[in-house]
């Protein structure tokens, strides 16, 4: 299999990006996955969203000064306040991402049980399936000529499918072309299969149909990924040994799946990991876990298959930062939907809307 070394580049090779002349605001921010896929193509992040405050650490010690981070809950922002902030007039933004808090509709997770109901999410309490009408709400009232979202498989499976009806109902009708699909990120250039619905909406003026990155030829695995890894500080206590899961562990193949634990699967040097899921990170819990020894990855592993860049920095313990890395967005994948949003949709959009690319004012992060 032909394919390029790993590599992911440094947040300084990234800030040195130029300009690709589009902007984007990025809701449900999290730690700022997808924030950095723009920023690898060339885009500038000039406001995002994000209520849960270790994140919002996580995101403020890695974003650019210029971008503003609203850390509001979304139901009480309004498209006014985030068009007055980055100093573009309605129908003016490029493209408007967001990530509505999955939970709700994860296989891993409660889905219909907790549906309507407030819960404790990372610390701070919030109902989280009626999220994505919010994000539905600023798209309609800001008319971005290009909106992306993102969401976990089980969005379209199950009980799950009635709520993904409505969504794709109510976002085509803000005056968008419309379509959704999913995406492996491990054929989009990071070591670890993890599937997820993006909806990808063009605004019906410009007269382009949606489009969506074609995957690679190849993938990478944790082999791939490791190489060259020398600043792995491994720490003792995510050792698993101790626990009812380690004893598990010693009697699995690499690769092989606990058919005892629930989600345990000692994983493969030589294939993609398995999805990274915010729980794992808990060190008596069952999840993902490395081949050759018994214990959690490290979070310079972590970071290599999730395809975030060596010195990003994550804030937290430790499982406060595999919390952070497993419900992002892997940069590399979301650097491949933007760059393949700005040559198939918005280059071909130059000169019938070419006053609207405007330079803006940037403000201080807050």
């Amino acid at each position: 299999m032909n394919k390029p070394p790993y590599k992911v580049p440094s947040m300084e090779e990234i800030r040195a990006i130029p300009w690709n002349g589009y902007n984007v605001i990025s809701t449900f921010a999290g730690c700022g996955g997808s924030s950095l896929g723009y920023r690898m193509a060339g885009f500038r992040v000039l406001w995002a969203n994000e209520f849960v405050p270790v994140a919002q650490e996580t995101y403020l010690a890695n974003c650019e000064s210029y971008t503003y981070l609203d850390p509001r809950d979304i139901r009480e922002v309004t498209s006014e306040e985030v068009l007055a902030q980055i100093k573009l007039a309605r129908g003016e933004l490029d493209v408007l991402d967001g990530s509505p808090p999955c939970d709700s509709f994860s296989e891993c997770g409660s889905r219909e049980a907790g549906w309507g109901k407030v819960k404790n999410r990372r610390g701070v309490k919030q109902r989280t399936d009626d999220l994505f009408f919010e994000y539905i709400r600023l798209v309609k009232e800001i008319q971005p000529k290009v909106f992306v979202a993102e969401n976990v498989y089980g969005l379209v499976t199950g009980k799950a499918k009635g709520y993904f009806l409505e969504i794709f109902r109510a976002i085509k009708e803000c005056n968008y072309r419309v379509r959704c699909k999913l995406l492996d990120a491990r054929w989009l250039g990071v070591p670890q299969i993890r599937r997820r619905v993006i909806f990808i909406g063009v605004r019906c003026d410009l007269n382009i149909e949606p489009a969506f990155p074609k995957p690679l030829s190849y993938y990478y695995t944790i082999r791939d990924a490791f190489a060259n890894l020398v600043s792995n500080n491994v720490p003792q206590e995510i050792s698993i040994q101790k626990y009812a899961i380690g004893k598990e562990w010693q009697q699995l193949r690499p690769g092989q799946q606990s058919q005892r634990y629930y989600n345990l699967r000692r994983e493969h040097f030589d294939k993609p990991c398995s999805t990274i899921v915010a729980e794992g990170g808990n060190i008596g819990a069952a999840g993902v876990t490395h081949p050759s020894e018994p214990r959690k990855f490290s979070i310079p592993e972590l970071k290599r298959i999730c395809s975030f860049p060596d010195d990003f920095i994550l804030t937290g313990s430790f499982t406060q930062q595999w919390e952070r890395l497993g419900n992002c967005v892997p940069p590399v994948m979301m650097y491949y939907v933007a760059d393949t949003i700005r040559r198939e949709i918005l280059d071909k959009n130059i000169g019938q809307f070419d006053s609207t690319r405007k330079q803006v004012t940037y403000h201080a992060k807050t």
